[in-house]
């Protein structure tokens, strides 16, 4: 007789058993296939939820306090117009020319030593000076002509 308890053998699979060493796991981008999407998708969800209407208040939620607004202030600014140009000032300038200088004396006696052909009676430092007293050009042999007045020692000083 048979022994029931005896263990029986067992038909051969139809495939052949795979090796001992070799785990049954799947490769890594498959599970990369799976579970990236599942993070962003749990990503988007949440900040959907985060994101939420915050103007939305409950009954339980406390009034907050009063806050300071900002203040709007209207300021208007009128152009400046601009300020007409005065009008340019004419100057009329009169050239006087000096034929004969008359010198005061203080005592009559004191002016006798003096010579009376009077053209040392004026002396000019240089033109400028005979230009602002008027004299200029002044002609050889008229009072306030020097040399060193006339440049070109052509007999008229303070031509130019």
């Amino acid at each position: 007789m048979t022994n029931p308890y005896a263990p029986q053998p067992q038909p051969a699979p139809p495939w052949p058993p795979a090796p001992p060493t070799a785990p049954r796991t799947a490769p890594k981008w498959a599970r990369k296939r799976y579970v990236l999407p599942a993070l962003a998708l749990a990503l988007f969800l949440g900040a959907g939820i985060g994101a939420g209407d915050q103007d939305k208040t409950t009954t339980d939620a406390k009034p907050a306090a009063a806050k300071p607004q900002p203040t709007v202030t209207v300021t208007t600014t009128a152009t400046a117009t601009p300020e007409p140009e005065p009008a340019p000032t004419v100057t009329v300038t009169k050239t006087v020319k000096v034929t004969r200088t008359v010198t005061a004396r203080a005592n009559a006696d004191s002016g006798a030593s003096e010579s009376d052909s009077g053209s040392g009676s004026v002396y000019y430092k240089n033109c400028t000076e005979a230009r602002a007293a008027g004299a200029a050009p002044i002609h050889r042999g008229e009072p306030g002509y020097a040399s060193h007045l006339d440049r070109d020692n052509d007999g008229v000083a303070c031509d130019s």
